[in-house]
Order: C-alpha cells, then structure tokens, then sequence
C-alpha cells in the first residue's frame, strides 16, 4: 500500500472535500496504534491483502501516538467511537463504513467502498 501520512486536521478537511468533489472512489484511513500488536497484526494484514491501487481509494495513515489529536477530531466529525486499529470509508464528505480490530479485512473494506460508490 503506499500509504499517506495524515498528521492534521487540516489533511482531515482536504479529505472531505475530495471525497465531496469524487465521484469514483471512498478515502480510506488507518488509526494505528504503534505500541498494540492487534494493531500491527490488522496493518499487516491488510497490506499484504490490499489489491487495490490509490487513484480508486486514497489510503492514509494515522498514527495515533503522535496525532491523537487527530484521531479525536476523526471521532467528533464523523461521530465514530474511537478504537484502534480502526479503518474509517470516507464519502461524500461522510464516514460511510469503519471497522476495527481483527475485522479490519482488505475484501470487506473493498466491498464497503464499492457500495459507497453506488450510493
């Protein structure tokens, strides 16, 4: 995967309006823990089962050690309970699919971001 770093709130609001102005894919984000190895186990995973190329779904990393900051601004904009690891879909401006932990599956995201195109 060739990963985004998201380090504001600012990057936050530049993704809204991409995901505003896209009308071909969702914006992925990845909250990870550094210090969980659930965490690392779900990162893994998912990069070694990601087949899906950036220009259809941007993917961008959080790294909640050092931007928890952000990761609270994630959970108050989009009203998703904080967890980590966790992957947030973001369309049209809204946060239309998150899962976390061991359910965090690069097929599912796949499908979850297929649907959000369609709506």
């Amino acid at each position: 995967m060739n990963w985004l770093p998201l380090e504001s709130i600012s990057q936050i609001e530049e993704i809204i309006t991409q995901s505003e102005h896209s009308e071909t894919h969702a914006v992925l984000i990845f909250k990870h823990s550094t210090i969980c190895s659930i965490s690392s186990m779900a990162l893994s995973r998912l990069e070694r089962k990601w087949q899906v190329s950036t220009e259809k779904i941007p993917t961008y990393f959080l790294d909640l050690r050092k931007f928890r900051d952000v990761s609270n601004y994630l959970e108050e904009k989009f009203n998703v309970k904080h967890e980590s690891p966790q992957v947030l879909l973001i369309k049209h401006g809204k946060c239309v699919f998150d899962t976390s932990h061991n359910l965090i599956a690069a097929d599912v995201i796949k499908e979850s971001a297929e649907s959000a195109h369609k709506a």
